[in-house]
């Protein structure tokens, strides 16, 4: 591992004593250059000693010098590792869970297009398009009541025309009769009262009871189906919290233990909606659900702001849970995509780390971290912690360049912001927000621990030169 004088302290002798074992012997080198972005090419191969042995070189992410170069200067491989030595160990294949594949999964996302009836074939299509970019694999048209739907037929023609599968969701009998005769893929939904539609087209319905919480008319409805010979899936109905939420699981559980082979669907649409509360956490416990009763299909619909990342969240749910449970592990360490308000490793430096690095500090250029206390700015002429951007703002100095001003003011913001939220802040970096507000391959590259170029404050003052796996019935 190759360190800056800036960074060479008692974190990289942490990281080098946790990666320490009988498979690896890590040694610190110290090239003396204070910025991690400043080591050269030709600086590394003036002043690196290589240990005796060594096989492999680490160096700080931020170094954009010319790896290949250096590797066959040293005759050792070279590459470029973590911008922080915190991240070191889960670089290195010592997190307790490795990197996976999260391409898999074998839940089926219908997405709901609720007013289907009030736009035109155009615009469903449009709107379908933005939903399968969000890992949409089925589109739902929902019928409204009293709403005619006369374009039924040539909207389910342009969706099959630009390459989707479609849905039909109504209430009315006679919709869902023309939907399977205009060849729609599946209905939603049919009981033991409306099945003789399922003889009239293509369409794979999904099986609601003919009653309320009727699991013997749910029952009766796939024996028939069965008896047909015909795939289909079953709904039990998942209601809102405080109007049935805890008997409706129930519910799920009592079909999937009496009938272990039989395909369910899942409607979300009920909780996420009809509930206040971020809706990621929300998707993680459904398809924890999902996950443990072997439910392999869900209907989501994101028509109230705070649903409006729905599908994308159950998108990446359904991978990461996928590849926990083919590892048989808890959904731990599979990927950040549904950690949208906190980070599991919040602060990559304690305050005494960040203490002792700021005392090394011989230059006027201003540092930010975060850390438990709060936020550490620091240069040259002093070290400041606090909670409160503002309280920080009298110890900056910012007269000679209201640019590096307005620059300090966008990322004490972003830090106060990590620190509150008790998110990972790095200097020059976005915040990370899983799925719900990605970064370009935000989360994708944080999980396959692929690092990202230098950050503006580093980086060279030039002008830049402007497939999924699913089971249905």
């Amino acid at each position: 591992m190759v360190g800056t004088r800036e960074t060479f302290n008692a974190m990289h002798l942490r990281s080098a004593e946790e990666l320490n074992g009988d498979e690896m012997e890590p040694v610190v080198a110290n090239v003396g250059v204070k910025v991690a972005a400043l080591m050269t090419t030709d600086i590394v191969e003036r002043r690196l000693k290589l240990p005796a042995g060594a096989d492999r070189v680490i160096m700080p992410g931020r170094f954009r010098g010319d790896l290949e170069r250096l590797s066959d200067f040293f005759g050792t491989r070279f590459e470029r590792g973590p911008e922080e030595i915190a991240d070191l160990p889960g670089y290195l294949g010592q997190s307790s869970t490795p990197q996976v594949d999260l391409s898999e999964y074998d839940v089926t996302i219908f997405a709901e297009i609720i007013d289907a009836t009030l736009m035109t074939p155009a615009q469903i299509v449009e709107r379908a398009r933005m939903m399968r970019a969000d890992g949409a694999d089925i589109i739902d048209l929902g019928c409204l009541p009293d709403s005619p739907f006369p374009h039924l037929e040539d909207s389910i023609t342009a969706l099959h025309a630009d390459g989707f599968k479609v849905s039909v969701d109504s209430f009315n009998p006679e919709e869902l009769s023309r939907a399977t005769r205009a060849g729609a893929d599946y209905l939603l939904s049919l009981s033991e009262k409306t099945i003789g539609i399922a003889d009239e087209g293509p369409a794979i319905p999904v099986l609601v009871s003919a009653g309320a919480a009727d699991a013997a008319s749910l029952d009766r409805a796939i024996d028939i189906m069965i008896a047909k010979g015909k795939p289909f899936y079953a709904d039990p109905v998942l209601d809102p919290i405080h109007y049935g939420f805890a008997a409706s699981i129930a519910r799920y559980v009592d079909l999937r233990a009496r009938r272990p082979d039989v395909p369910i669907l899942m409607g979300i649409g009920n909780l996420t909606e009809l509930t206040v509360a971020d809706t990621t956490g929300i998707n993680a416990l459904l398809m924890g659900l999902c996950s443990e009763l072997h439910i392999t299909a869900v209907l989501a619909v994101q028509v109230s702001p705070h649903c409006r990342t729905a599908i994308k969240e159950f998108d990446r749910a359904r991978r990461e849970y996928f590849a926990a449970r083919k590892a048989n592990a808890l959904p731990q360490g599979f990927g950040m995509g549904l950690m949208a308000l906190r980070d599991r490793k919040g602060f990559a430096s304690t305050p005494e780390e960040i203490k002792a690095l700021a005392a090394q500090i011989r230059d006027p250029n201003y540092r930010i971290e975060v850390a438990e206390d709060g936020i550490h700015i620091y240069n040259r002429n002093g070290h400041h912690v606090s909670d409160d951007p503002f309280e920080l703002f009298p110890h900056l100095d910012t007269r000679s360049d209201l640019g590096h001003a307005f620059y300090l003011g966008v990322e004490t913001a972003r830090a106060e912001i990590a620190y509150r939220l008790g998110k990972r802040y790095a200097q020059d970096e976005p915040l990370t927000f899983g799925v719900v507000a990605e970064t370009k391959g935000a989360a994708d590259e944080a999980h396959l621990l692929n690092f990202k170029e230098a950050g503006s404050t580093f980086s060279k003052r030039e002008k830049a030169q402007e497939p999924k796996k699913s089971k249905e019935p």
